[in-house]
Parts: C-alpha cells; structure tokens; sequence
C-alpha cells in the first residue's frame, strides 16, 4: 500500500459518501487495513487532507494546462473566457469524486486566496480570466454569478437519477457544456428590450412586506433549522434541537421517527413555504416577465428573511443530503403558469425541460448569491439591486451585463 493507492481510495470514499465528512476509519475498512497502518503514511487526518489537495491540483492543473494556454492566446477576451470555463468544468463533469471534494474542501471552507497561488505555481493563473468582468465592485458581480450556475450545471449533471451510462457518455457531456455556454451568454434567451423597460421598484413594491413571524412555525421546526444553521445537519444532534425547543430527547422522537425524518420534515415544509410566496408573487401581475421577477424576488425575499433557513439551504446546494426525498412537483409546474415566449417566435421558453432545471436553478443561484455577500453586510442589508443583477443573468446571461 502506497501513499498514492491511500489518496486515490480517500477521493473515492470521499465521493461514494457524498458530501459528508469522510473518516480514517471508513478510508482504512474501504482498504482491508487497520486504521493504525494509515498513521504510517499519514500522522493525522490534516496531513491526508494535505496530500489530496496536493494531488488535486496536480491532476487538476495537467488536465486544463492545454486549453489554458490556447485561452491565453485568444485575441477576443469572451472567446478565452468561455475557452477555459468549458475545460474547467468539463473536468468536474467527468471527475465526480474530485468535484465533491473540491465542492465541500475547496470551494466550501478553503481560502480560495491559497487556492489561487497553487494554481499559480503550475502555471495558470486565474486572475487572468478576469478582465471579462466590467464591474467587480458590484454585488453580486457576473464573475460570482457564473461561478454559482458552473457549480450549478455541475451538481445537476451529478444528479442522483442519472446513469451510470449518462454520466460516462461524451454526448452527454458535450450537451451539458452546450447548454453551460448558451446559459451564460443568453439566459433564457428573452427580448432584453423588454427586460430593461421593466419598472422593478413598481414590482417590488407590490409584494407585501414578509416577516418570518407570519410563517407560523411550529417551536419544533424552528429549533431544528437553528440547530442545522448552527453545526449542520450531520452534527446537529437531537440535544441541540431538545435545548433549543425546550423539550426532552424523548419528546422529540415523539414528534420524529429519527433524526433523518426530522431533517426530511424541515426541509420539505421550507419547500413549500418557499413556493407559496412564488406563487404569491406571480399571481401579482398578469405580464409575463414581470411574473418572472416576482417569483425570483419572491424566493430572493423568503431567504433574506429568515437567516437560519439559508443556511440551512446551504447544506442542501454545497453537501448533498440523502434523506429519500424528491423536490415537490410544484416546484416544477411553477413555471409552467408563465406564459413566455422566445423572442420573434410562438415558442413557449418554458418548455418540459427548462421548467425541469429552472425552478432548482433559481433557488441554487439565489443561495450561492447570499451566502457570497460582501464581508460585513448583513441579510437584512441586501439590496434589491442584487436580486436584479440576479435576475437578469438568468434570463439574459452576460448579454444583460
């Protein structure tokens, strides 16, 4: 057993577990070794974490080095950009153990300020493919909201319902990096005439002022949603949720078969909260694209009012959970009620399949936004203006920029 056979098992335990946290325990049984043969490659749990960064950005850095080099020599700043975003998530798209743990260990909890000069060190540097960006002072930036929609398409590739065949298919992947790139430079392609004239101040105005109060929510409920935002929903324990709610162990599992049905019954009635207010918001106009920014402003606000189920969102976008739970089918029939067409055409934009990624899309994009807000702002603090930008990426792409 060498070094190398203990990092390649690590990232492949790392991505059978998903998004959890992996143990030296788990690592030594996948083996057939005691946890202690571990120690004599690795001092601690740290030092292995150490060796698989080391090894990611190896093989990360080998595998974009060729097109990094051909985007650097694009004349046109948007063809070098879209040059080396289509290699770099044509990587994670076919290294699913590497982009969970990249997801979780890098783009989660690392300082990407570390992540960047390790990359610079074998010869590509990020910084480079920032000159696409017009305002970086704006919040949330286009370069912050292509990040979240990469991340995005990445996690929807990975989906659990798809094959084993799917995920290995070229097609498959040459499909999503199409669609990858029609996204970011159109949106969903709508007339951006239309889009500019929209009297946003107006719409926002039209939905009523929401208060986490009003939701009613059971003692119960709220108390796990604390506890989840506090410590996750691995580390969450059952003592946590009976202090916070001031109930005995006991009498939670009077209310929760186990800690994983708490988790199902949070989460699903934070769903359907969630589509009550796009609901809401939609039915307050009868204009098209008008009824699609109050159901994004509508989402945008159930979030920025209730800080501890964004968090607990968070769990959901950055580590999977896998408590046998499907996304409630309004989630998708939402979008079907908004009558959009392509422009110049009778082409309904919502077909079968936009309406599939859209409404995951939306609260994915509104999540990763919040959580990479300006050090110091506060949910409270967040500006409309953000939830615009939002908005016009989706539906324009960096043609709204």
């Amino acid at each position: 057993m060498t070094k190398q056979e203990i990092i390649k098992t690590a990232f492949k335990v790392w991505g059978r577990e998903q998004y959890q946290s992996t143990s030296l325990v788990q690592l030594a049984r996948e083996l057939g070794v005691s946890k202690s043969a571990l120690y004599r490659h690795f001092k601690n749990k740290q030092a292995l974490l150490e060796a698989m960064y080391e090894s990611f950005f190896d093989e990360y850095a080998a595998f974009i080095k060729p097109e990094y080099d051909k985007a650097v020599a694009a004349q046109d700043i948007v063809e070098s950009f879209f040059i080396m975003i289509r290699i770099m998530v044509e990587y994670y798209i076919r290294h699913r153990d590497m982009f969970i743990f990249s997801l979780v260990r890098l783009y989660g909890d690392y300082d990407m300020g570390s992540m960047t000069r390790r990359l610079l060190s074998r010869g590509i540097d990020l910084r480079y493919f920032l000159r696409v960006e017009k305002d970086a002072l704006a919040y949330p930036s286009l370069i912050q909201l292509i990040i979240g929609h990469l991340s995005f398409v990445i996690c929807y590739f990975h989906r659990p319902d798809q094959t084993s065949e799917a995920l290995g298919s070229d097609r498959a992947v040459d499909e999503m990096l199409s669609f990858m790139k029609e996204n970011i430079s159109f949106g969903l392609g709508l007339d951006k005439a239309l889009i500019d004239a929209l009297d946003y101040q107006r719409l926002e105005a039209l939905c009523p002022g929401r208060n986490c109060e009003t939701c009613n929510d059971e003692s119960i409920l709220k108390a796990v949603a604390g506890a989840v935002a506090e410590a996750g929903p691995w580390e969450a324990s059952m003592d946590m949720i009976a202090r916070r709610s001031g109930l005995s162990k006991s009498g939670l599992y009077s209310h929760f078969k186990s800690k994983q049905d708490m988790l199902k019954q949070l989460f699903m009635t934070e769903f359907d909260r969630i589509l009550e207010y796009i609901e809401e918001g939609i039915a307050l106009s009868a204009v098209p694209e008008e009824q699609l920014y109050l159901a994004v402003f509508s989402a945008a606000d159930y979030f920025r009012t209730r800080s501890e189920i964004l968090l607990a969102a968070d769990w959901i976008r950055t580590r999977r959970l896998n408590l046998g739970i499907t996304l409630p089918p309004r989630l998708y029939q939402v979008f079907s009620y908004i009558n959009l067409k392509v422009p110049g055409t009778q082409q309904a934009v919502f077909t079968p399949a936009v309406v599939d990624r859209l409404g995951q899309m939306i609260l994915f994009l509104i999540v990763h936004t919040f959580m990479h807000r300006p050090e110091g702002m506060s949910l409270s603090e967040l500006p409309n203006n953000g939830i615009r930008r939002l908005f016009r990426f989706i539906v324009l792409g960096m043609k709204g920029f």
